[in-house]
C-alpha cells in the first residue's frame, strides 16, 4: 500500500439522485468544484435545475446570501462523458446498490482519473473491501456515507477497507468538517455504524409487536412518551419506507451469517409485499392523511381506584417511587410482609415478565400489574403497566386507574419479558456494546453517529450509562433465562464494565495507539 498526502478540491459525483444531488449542495456551498455525472444525461440537467431552485428558495427564506448563491451554482457544472472527470481530486459514486455495478464503475474510473484521486462510494450496506476488490489500486477507495436528506443530516461515515490507505480516509474526514458535517470513522463491517446500531430499535419493536404484546401505536407511544426518542420504531418504519428498511434488515442478517440480534420480522415483508411502505404510500403502519399520520385516540383510563396496594419489595427504588405514587393517589398501603386478601399486588421486573416474576415471589398472579420502573415514575409522560396471563379484568383496571390517576397516561401491555421500553433500550445498547466490543468505531463515534444518524435522544452507550450498565445487564440475562434466546446474551463490553462498575463509553485502561494496519481494521 503506498501512502499519499490527498488534497481535494475537485469533486466528480457519479449519480444524481437525491444522496448525489445533496453531496453536490454541500460540496458546491462549501466553496468546492463539482462535477456531474450520470448515465442518464437527462439527470444530470434535472440535477442542476434541483440546486438552483434550491439554492434560490434559500436565498429567499433568507437563509443564504445572493451572491454565495450564485457562486455555488457556477461551481457546480456536467460532466458529459465519465471521462470528463479525469481532473477530479475525489469521485463519490451514489448509484445503485449493487456490488457488480459498483465494481465496474470504480474500474472504468480508475482509467480516467489520476493516481492521487480518491474513491468514494455512498453505499449503505456493500463491503467497501469488496467493491474495492476489482481495483487495480484498491488503497484509494474509502467508503464515504452521507444520510438523506444529506443538507439537513450533519454526519458521515468514513469507512476503511482492508486496503484502505488510512491517509485517503483522513482527507475525506477533513473535507466533511469543511461540507459542514460530522465524520466519523468505522472500518469495514455490515451496517458500518448507524445501520448496524439502528438494529436494536427496529427489529426488536417489532419482535414486541410479533409476539402480540402491544400494537404498533402503543409501541411507538412508550417509546417516544416515557422512553425519550423522537419516533418509535413503526414511525421510523413508515418515514424510511419499508422498501429501503426491509431489504437492509435483510443484508445485514445475511452479512452477520444469521446473528440472532438482527433477526427480521415477517411483518416487513409481508406488509412490503402488500405495498404498504409508508409515508411515501400512504399507508403503511399508519394512515396518512394529506401527509399527517393518524392514529387512533387513546380510550379514558379507569376511574375507580383500589382499596389497598401491596408492593414489591424486590427492587427497593421501584419499590420506592411505587409508594411515592399510591400515596399521591391517596390509596392505602398493605404493608404486610406478603399480600392482604383483596390487595392488588404490583411488581416492578427488570427482564422478566409478569409471570415469572409473580411465581418467583410466590404471589397471586389473579391480582398482580407489573410496572415498568426502568425510567422515572414521577415527572415522565407515559406509565408502561403488564398483566400476566392470569390478571383479572378489575386487578387490571385498578392498576391502570392507580397509576393514571395524576393525569399521566398508561400503556397497558399483554405480558413480556421486559416490557416493552426495557426490551427495546437493552437491545440498543447491547448492539452499541457489541460495536465497541469489535472494534468497528471508538465508544465516541459510536454515540456520536447514533445520535446524529439516528435522532436518538443519546447514544447507545451513554444511554447505557444513563441508565446503569448494571440494570441493563440484569434486564438481559433475566430475558435471557426465560426466553434462553441468544439475541439477549449480553456483550463482554457491557457484561466486564458493569462488573467492574466501568463507564461504557471507556475503553480498556490498557489499549495503546498502535500503527499496526491490522489492528485499524
Amino acid at each position: 500500500m503506498t501512502s499519499r498526502n490527498f488534497s481535494i478540491e475537485t469533486i466528480g459525483i457519479v449519480g444524481t439522485g437525491a444522496m448525489g444531488r445533496g453531496i453536490a449542495q454541500i460540496a458546491a456551498l462549501a466553496g468546492l468544484t463539482v462535477r456531474l455525472y450520470d448515465a442518464n444525461p437527462a439527470a444530470i440537467g434535472a440535477a442542476r435545475d434541483y440546486l438552483a431552485e434550491t439554492f434560490a428558495r434559500l436565498t429567499a427564506k433568507g437563509k443564504l446570501e445572493q451572491a454565495r448563491s450564485l457562486a455555488a451554482l457556477a461551481n457546480v457544472t456536467a460532466a458529459h462523458a465519465i471521462t470528463d472527470l479525469a481532473d477530479c481530486d475525489l469521485v463519490v459514486e451514489a448509484i445503485v446498490e449493487k456490488l457488480e455495478v459498483k465494481q465496474a464503475l470504480f474500474r472504468e474510473l480508475e482509467t480516467v482519473v489520476s493516481g492521487r484521486c480518491v474513491l468514494a462510494s455512498n453505499t449503505s450496506s456493500l463491503s467497501i473491501t469488496a467493491i474495492a476488490a476489482g481495483c487495480t489500486d484498491p488503497s484509494r477507495v474509502v467508503g464515504y456515507h452521507f444520510f438523506n436528506p444529506v443538507p439537513l443530516m450533519k454526519v458521515v461515515e468514513v469507512i476503511d477497507g482492508l486496503r484502505s490507505d488510512r491517509q485517503a480516509g483522513d482527507a475525506l474526514m477533513d473535507l466533511a468538517r469543511r461540507m459542514g458535517h460530522t465524520p466519523v470513522r468505522a472500518k469495514d463491517m455490515p451496517g458500518f455504524i448507524v445501520n448496524h446500531a439502528g438494529r436494536g430499535m427496529n427489529t426488536e419493536g417489532l419482535r414486541v409487536a410479533g409476539e402480540g404484546v402491544a400494537s404498533f401505536v402503543d409501541i411507538d407511544r412508550i417509546m417516544r412518551e416515557q422512553a425519550g426518542f423522537r419516533l418509535g420504531p413503526f414511525e421510523l418504519l413508515d418515514l424510511t419506507a419499508l422498501d429501503v428498511s426491509h431489504p437492509v434488515m435483510e443484508s445485514i442478517y445475511h452479512q452477520f451469517y444469521e446473528e440472532p440480534r438482527f433477526t427480521p420480522s415477517p411483518i416487513t415483508g409481508t406488509r412490503l409485499a402488500g405495498g404498504l411502505l409508508g409515508r411515501k404510500t400512504g399507508e403503511g403502519f399508519y394512515r396518512y392523511e394529506d401527509g399527517k399520520q393518524q392514529a387512533p385516540a387513546e380510550a379514558p383510563a379507569p376511574a375507580t381506584l383500589p382499596t389497598s396496594v401491596w408492593v414489591s419489595k424486590r427492587y427497593r427504588e421501584a419499590y420506592q417511587a411505587v409508594v411515592e405514587l399510591v400515596a399521591k393517589a391517596g390509596v392505602k398501603l398493605d404493608d404486610g410482609a406478603s399480600p392482604a386478601a383483596g390487595s392488588l399486588i404490583v411488581i416492578t421486573p427488570f427482564g422478566h415478565d409478569a409471570t415469572t416474576a409473580a411465581v418467583d415471589e410466590a404471589l397471586d398472579a389473579s391480582r398482580v400489574v407489573a410496572i415498568d420502573a426502568l425510567f422515572p415514575l414521577v415527572g415522565t409522560r407515559r406509565r408502561t403497566l403488564m398483566t400476566t396471563p392470569a390478571t383479572t379484568r378489575a386487578a387490571r383496571d385498578a392498576g391502570h386507574a392507580l397509576f393514571s390517576a395524576d393525569g399521566v397516561p398508561v400503556t397497558v401491555i399483554r405480558d413480556s419479558t421486559g416490557f416493552v421500553a426495557q426490551r427495546v433500550i437493552a437491545t440498543i445498547v447491547n448492539i452499541g456494546c457489541d460495536i465497541a466490543q469489535k472494534q468497528i468505531a471508538t465508544p465516541e463515534d459510536i454515540d456520536l453517529a447514533v445520535m446524529l444518524g439516528l435522532g436518538y435522544p443519546r447514544g447507545p452507550l451513554a444511554l447505557g450509562d444513563a441508565l446503569g450498565a448494571k440494570t441493563i445487564l440484569t434486564i438481559l440475562r433475566n430475558m435471557f433465562d426465560v426466553l434462553g434466546d441468544p439475541r439477549y446474551r449480553p456483550s463482554p463490553w457491557l457484561a466486564r464494565r458493569a462488573q467492574l462498575g466501568m463507564s461504557l463509553t471507556q475503553s480498556d485502561a490498557a489499549d495503546i495507539q498502535t500503527e499496526n494496519p491490522e489492528t485499524q481494521q
